[in-house]
Protein backbone atom coordinates (compact mmCIF):
# COMPACT_ATOMS: atom_id res chain seq x y z
CA UNK A 1 0.00 0.00 0.00
CA UNK A 2 2.74 2.55 0.23
CA UNK A 3 3.50 4.69 -2.46
CA UNK A 4 7.01 6.45 -3.10
CA UNK A 5 7.73 9.85 -1.48
CA UNK A 6 11.13 10.08 -3.87
CA UNK A 7 11.62 13.86 -3.82
CA UNK A 8 9.09 14.62 -1.59
CA UNK A 9 10.85 17.65 0.63
CA UNK A 10 8.94 20.40 2.36
CA UNK A 11 4.72 20.73 2.79
CA UNK A 12 3.85 21.95 -1.03
CA UNK A 13 5.57 18.54 -2.69
CA UNK A 14 3.84 16.62 0.20
CA UNK A 15 0.44 18.73 -0.67
CA UNK A 16 0.89 17.54 -4.83
CA UNK A 17 1.59 14.12 -3.87
CA UNK A 18 -1.30 14.05 -1.89
CA UNK A 19 -3.57 15.31 -4.89
CA UNK A 20 -2.25 12.95 -7.31
CA UNK A 21 -2.78 9.91 -5.28
CA UNK A 22 -6.55 11.04 -4.55
CA UNK A 23 -6.48 11.18 -8.17
CA UNK A 24 -4.98 8.64 -9.43
CA UNK A 25 -6.41 5.96 -6.80
CA UNK A 26 -9.80 6.91 -6.47
CA UNK A 27 -10.48 8.59 -9.92
CA UNK A 28 -11.66 12.51 -8.54
CA UNK A 29 -11.02 15.17 -11.06
CA UNK A 30 -8.52 17.24 -9.82
CA UNK A 31 -10.27 20.26 -10.60
CA UNK A 32 -12.04 19.24 -7.42
CA UNK A 33 -9.14 18.66 -5.49
CA UNK A 34 -8.57 22.67 -4.08
CA UNK A 35 -7.59 23.10 -0.76
CA UNK A 36 -10.73 24.80 0.64
CA UNK A 37 -12.51 21.17 -0.88
CA UNK A 38 -14.28 19.31 2.46
CA UNK A 39 -13.18 15.54 1.71
CA UNK A 40 -16.35 14.02 2.02
CA UNK A 41 -18.59 16.69 0.52
CA UNK A 42 -16.42 17.92 -2.33
CA UNK A 43 -14.28 15.68 -3.07
CA UNK A 44 -16.89 12.48 -2.20
CA UNK A 45 -14.62 10.85 0.00
CA UNK A 46 -16.54 8.01 1.93
CA UNK A 47 -15.40 7.67 5.28
CA UNK A 48 -13.72 4.30 4.71
CA UNK A 49 -11.81 5.81 1.67
CA UNK A 50 -10.35 8.65 3.64
CA UNK A 51 -9.78 6.37 6.69
CA UNK A 52 -7.86 4.34 3.59
CA UNK A 53 -5.98 7.66 1.80
CA UNK A 54 -4.62 8.17 5.75
CA UNK A 55 -3.14 4.68 5.90
CA UNK A 56 -1.67 5.11 2.54
CA UNK A 57 -0.25 8.53 3.64
CA UNK A 58 0.84 7.45 7.19
CA UNK A 59 2.60 4.24 5.75
CA UNK A 60 4.06 6.41 2.67
CA UNK A 61 5.59 9.06 4.83
CA UNK A 62 6.38 6.87 8.32
CA UNK A 63 3.94 8.78 10.19
CA UNK A 64 1.25 7.42 12.67
CA UNK A 65 -2.55 9.65 12.41
CA UNK A 66 -3.78 9.22 16.08
CA UNK A 67 -7.44 7.96 17.20
CA UNK A 68 -10.16 10.72 16.35
CA UNK A 69 -8.02 12.33 13.43
CA UNK A 70 -11.51 12.18 11.21
CA UNK A 71 -12.57 14.55 13.67
CA UNK A 72 -10.02 17.28 13.27
CA UNK A 73 -9.92 17.39 9.60
CA UNK A 74 -13.03 18.44 7.26
CA UNK A 75 -10.80 19.86 4.04
CA UNK A 76 -8.32 18.71 1.82
CA UNK A 77 -5.86 21.24 3.28
CA UNK A 78 -6.23 20.92 6.30
CA UNK A 79 -5.56 16.89 5.80
CA UNK A 80 -2.32 18.05 3.82
CA UNK A 81 -1.11 20.52 6.37
CA UNK A 82 -1.66 17.82 9.06
CA UNK A 83 0.76 15.47 7.54
CA UNK A 84 3.24 17.75 6.42
CA UNK A 85 3.47 19.36 10.66
CA UNK A 86 3.95 15.31 11.40
CA UNK A 87 6.09 14.48 9.04
CA UNK A 88 8.63 17.85 10.12
CA UNK A 89 7.52 19.70 6.59
CA UNK A 90 5.49 22.54 8.14
CA UNK A 91 4.30 24.23 11.52
CA UNK A 92 1.51 23.05 14.01
CA UNK A 93 -1.44 23.58 11.92
CA UNK A 94 -3.77 26.31 14.07
CA UNK A 95 -7.08 24.02 13.33
CA UNK A 96 -5.98 21.22 15.67
CA UNK A 97 -6.95 21.10 19.40
CA UNK A 98 -4.25 20.61 22.09
CA UNK A 99 -5.16 17.46 23.14
CA UNK A 100 -5.24 16.18 19.25
CA UNK A 101 -1.48 17.68 18.74
CA UNK A 102 -0.60 15.83 22.24
CA UNK A 103 -1.88 12.23 21.01
CA UNK A 104 0.05 13.32 17.48
CA UNK A 105 3.84 14.51 18.94
CA UNK A 106 3.19 10.72 21.16
CA UNK A 107 3.36 8.59 18.64
CA UNK A 108 5.21 10.51 16.20
CA UNK A 109 9.00 11.82 17.30
CA UNK A 110 9.22 14.04 14.44
CA UNK A 111 6.04 15.93 14.52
Amino acid sequence: MSKSIEGISNWMHMFRWIVKLIRDDYGIDEALLTRNATLETDIGLTIDKVEELLDIIAESFGIRFPEGTLDELVKLEELCLLASWMKGYYKRPEFISDGFEARCRAINTIA
